[in-house]
């Protein structure tokens, strides 16, 4: 049953293939906004928090409860391509 190992879901949290996906965002905008502060659409401390966000859904912690896993998936991904992520309704509006 190794092929569905994938879909079992973590704690009643996201899938494990999407856990680590919410992760691997979190890891790029660590890099990419507070590390590098190579863009400047997104402050480093905005940036830090919406990593912690994904980490909270990615091991259904209750910070990220009231975060639909479906949209933060989908910002992971964005955010993973450099796909305008400020399109999402999770990523945080300018001031």
């Amino acid at each position: 049953m190794k092929g569905t190992e994938s879909r079992v879901r973590l704690e009643g949290g996201a899938p494990d293939t999407y856990c680590s996906l919410l992760l691997q965002a979190a890891t790029v905008l660590r890099m990419r906004y507070v590390e590098a502060q190579r863009e400047t659409c997104l402050s480093a401390v905005e940036a830090d928090g919406l990593a912690y966000l994904f980490e909270c859904v990615a091991h259904s912690d209750p910070a990220g409860d009231q975060v639909d896993p479906e949209e933060a998936i989908a910002l992971a991904h964005r955010v993973i391509d450099n796909d305008h992520p400020e399109l999402s309704p999770l990523w945080p509006k300018a001031a």
